[in-house]
């Protein structure tokens, strides 16, 4: 592998439209480069339509979209290089669709960050498409910036599922190591649902124990497997038994950042994020970061 390639690989990439609510998406990408000592690629894609090229819909003896979005970078840029002195800043200006494109570029990034807000007439939206779209097919970890809190908690948190979530768990090492945070890691379950055609029976108390024990035990193998690779993180782990959206949106509110896996069905047309993410994609009150999973069948 080139340096050239190396470097790339290392980098973070942002996506920019150039509106105002892009701006916390773009100040938390330099700050995630400069915690990771890398660098930064702001990426500007085409979101206007199925129009071939901006300058296709330019007014007449006006500037083009093209030349609009080149000023815009080009304020991003300097907007960077005022907030993190001496960041790598490479700026991409294209005209392929702006998800597609930051889908592409993702599978070569160490974190990809997008924002919350759509583009134009879906500006009210909650998430825009292209936030959706990069969330649901990228193939490398995605920050999803949303939540107003400026002030540090000093704590990473993770939900886990399963097992299947160790490169979530992971994740979330690494960042409570970059951090110099605590790592909270979050199982939430539920009691066991009888069968539709029967009644339910009473849980009796020992059953409860055996079912919450089980449930304990779960994050805390998982943290266990990685606790020793990561000898200067604190981590704690716990169980709830409370509808796994609620709990994490609840837990959200005294952390950094909250990491989840992204489990998508194969063989689907489209991939799909589950409910649970789409919960904390919309609600979370802190960011979000998704980390792809390709090789459970289930979405959470």
């Amino acid at each position: 592998m080139s340096d050239a390639t190396a470097s790339r690989r290392k980098r973070v990439l942002v996506g920019f439209d150039g509106s105002a609510r892009a701006l916390p998406a773009l100040d938390r990408a330099a700050d995630e480069a400069v915690r990771r000592g890398t660098g930064l690629e702001i990426l500007c894609g085409w979101p206007w339509g199925r129009l071939p090229a901006p300058d296709a819909a330019t007014a007449p003896g006006g500037p083009s979209f093209h030349q609009l979005s080149r000023v815009s970078l080009d304020r991003a840029v300097a907007r960077v290089r005022s907030r993190a002195d001496g960041l790598s800043v490479v700026p991409t200006l294209t005209t392929e669709p702006a998800a597609r494109a930051l889908v592409r570029a993702g599978c070569t990034a160490a974190l990809t960050v997008v924002g919350t807000r759509g583009h134009g007439g879906f500006g009210e939206l909650l998430l825009g498409s292209v936030t959706l779209r990069v969330a649901a097919h990228s193939t490398g970890p995605v920050l999803v910036v949303r939540g107003s809190a400026t002030n540090e908690r000093n704590c990473v948190l993770v939900g886990l599922e399963s097992e299947a979530d160790l490169g979530a768990l992971r994740f979330g090492f690494e960042e409570a190591a970059r951090r110099g945070a605590t790592l909270r890691v979050l199982h939430a379950w539920r009691y066991p649902a009888a069968p539709s055609l029967c009644p339910p029976a009473p849980l009796q108390w020992g059953d409860v124990q055996l079912l919450a024990k089980s449930a304990e035990a779960v994050p805390q193998y998982a943290v266990a497997a990685l606790r020793r690779e990561y000898p200067g993180v604190e981590a704690d782990t716990v169980a709830m038994c409370l509808g796994a959206g609620h709990a994490l949106t609840e837990a959200s509110r005294t952390a950094d950042v909250i990491v989840v896996s992204a489990h998508r069905r194969a063989r689907r047309l489209g991939l799909q994020l589950g409910p649970v993410t789409h919960t904390l994609l919309h609600h979370a009150h802190c960011p979000v970061v998704l980390v792809p999973d390709t090789r459970s069948g289930r979405t959470p």
